[in-house]
């Protein structure tokens, strides 16, 4: 039964995430912004409600656990989506694809996941201001100019390129039917990601796999499905650089969220609360950036198999790293 309400809270959070994303897609042509800043800032942060709602409603319940490693395991996830995106992309790999811009989101993406990992490692240690973590305050301010300085770095990039004034998608629909339909959307999203947290709990009960690995695991593969249908679908449809901003966005997103969940969870710095084998979602994480920053500045011509080597390498990561956090699970 726990295991047929799971899938079921699955299937509703990927329904309403692709809704969630298509009218924020229709909000962005409706209301004049661009496509480009939309992929990285509001359909990452549209698609990662799921991890937001979930992460707060496990940190009010008391589960650490499953609310960092939600939010960790969703950044794996995500960079796990590029092999997806590149197996689906044709003979040209995607990095080579890709516009090289994106490398500052990918080192931006580097110095939040390590001042995570830093956070981890201080644990108790780190000062405290009641029961929030002064890292969390750091992770809000270092996303905020992390935004900042992508948004002003791509008006610098789109500023020497010829626009062509876009073709309206959308003249069916009204703005205000497109805000409601968003806004019913994003409440089904978050009715079902207050039920993930009390389901994880009953998964790690009933398997004996631990919370640790189930927040990792089930839990941000489960919340990270509207990113996967987000970015697979900007493939097809030739809008590579929508899926890599949704991608690389929500990675930086994640970060923020771990910042509120800690505000959420009042029985102490959320990081100091938690099984140290998180470590390895971290260091999985730094290593995946490496390896997709190395294929976007070299960007091999062709790939020899169905993916490139380095979104090869990025696949070889996440299921090293999943296996040893299931290893180190007790």
């Amino acid at each position: 039964m726990t295991w047929t309400l799971f899938f079921l809270t699955a299937g509703l959070i990927v329904y309403a995430g692709t809704l969630l994303a298509r009218y924020g897609d229709v909000l962005a042509e409706k209301t004049g912004l661009g496509r480009t800043w939309i992929g990285l800032v509001v359909v990452a942060a549209t698609t990662s409600l799921p991890e937001l709602f979930t992460g707060v409603s496990a940190s009010v319940q008391g589960l650490p656990d499953i609310a960092v490693g939600d939010v960790l395991g969703s950044c794996m996830f995500n960079l796990l989506i590029l092999s997806l995106m590149d197996a689906v992309g044709g003979r040209i790999p995607l990095s080579s694809r890709a516009h090289q811009g994106h490398a500052l989101s990918i080192g931006l993406g580097l110095v939040l996941i390590g001042l995570v990992g830093l956070s981890l490692l201080g644990g108790a240690y780190v000062p405290r201001l009641g029961w929030l973590g002064l890292y969390s305050l750091l992770f809000a301010a270092a996303y905020l100019l992390a935004v900042r300085l992508i948004f002003r770095f791509e008006q610098r990039r789109l500023a020497g390129q010829v626009q062509a004034q876009a073709e309206a998608r959308y003249e069916s629909l009204s703005l205000r039917t497109a805000a409601t339909r968003y806004s019913l959307a994003a409440a089904v999203v978050i009715l079902a990601a207050t039920f993930l947290p009390h389901l994880g709990e009953q998964l790690a009960q009933q398997t004996g796999w631990g919370q640790a690995f189930v927040g990792t695991l089930l839990i941000a593969v489960t919340t990270s499905l509207p990113e996967v249908v987000v970015s697979l679908a900007a493939v097809r449809m030739g809008a590579l650089e929508l899926g890599l901003g949704n991608v690389l966005g929500s990675n930086l997103f994640n970060i923020l969220i771990l910042a509120l969940d800690d505000l959420a969870f009042t029985r102490g710095p959320l990081l100091a609360s938690v099984h140290p084998n998180h470590q390895v979602a971290v260091l999985a994480v730094m290593l995946m950036y490496g390896l997709l920053l190395t294929g976007l500045t070299y960007q091999t011509l062709k790939k020899q198999t169905v993916l490139a080597w380095d979104t090869s390498g990025i696949l070889v990561v996440y299921l090293l790293a999943m296996g040893l956090i299931f290893l180190l699970r007790t």
